[in-house]
């Protein structure tokens, strides 16, 4: 298998040969495709939207590879992309189903329940349910720490806030998830 050489692949992605940046372009969808996928289908729940929104986040990062000024890493890049294509997409479902801010949560929880790739026994479910009852961005924060034990210094290249709030937000997401479980129903 080929090492992943984030240098490399941005400079043959940015090179003049059409066959370098097809290459170098398979390259950092095989390295970044499961990576993102999971961070995707923790926003949006469902195989098929999370597919769909991945290759939406591949094609935009292809067409704009040139406008890419590497002031960031270029996995910083690709998951802001990726955030971003999932926000737009779960504002445009609530939209289209005329689903205020404080339903969301109900709708997809709805829909994780009925997806034929959830098979989550109760505990499982009552902790979706409490990552769903979490606002927006403190479920990113808590997904990108807890699900993927990513450093805070990457979550705050990534979502543009400092360490010390992504701390404090982690830190209630965990005691509003370990209230919501313990509660007695």
């Amino acid at each position: 298998m080929e090492m992943y050489n984030e240098e490399e692949v941005l400079s043959l992605l940015k090179s003049k040969d059409e066959g370098q940046n097809k290459k170098a372009f398979g390259r950092l969808v095989s390295f970044y495709s499961e990576k993102l996928y999971w961070q995707i289908r923790k926003m949006v729940l469902s195989h098929d939207d999370a597919n769909d929104l991945l290759q939406n986040t591949f094609i935009k990062a292809w067409t704009s590879i040139h406008l890419f000024r590497g002031e960031a890493k270029l996995s910083t890049w690709l998951y802001k992309i990726a955030i971003n294509e999932s926000i737009t997409f779960l504002n445009r479902q609530r939209s289209m189903n005329n689903i205020s801010l404080d339903d969301s949560d109900v709708f997809l929880l709805d829909r994780l329940q009925s997806s034929d790739y959830f098979d989550g026994d109760a505990l499982q479910i009552k902790f979706q349910k409490a990552l769903l009852l979490l606002p927006a961005k403190q479920r990113l924060v808590f997904n990108m720490r807890y699900f993927d034990e990513m450093p805070y210094e990457k979550i705050a290249d990534i979502s543009g806030t400092s360490i010390g709030a992504l701390k404090a937000s982690y830190h209630h997401a965990m005691k509003k998830i370990r209230a919501f479980i313990l509660e007695e129903d």
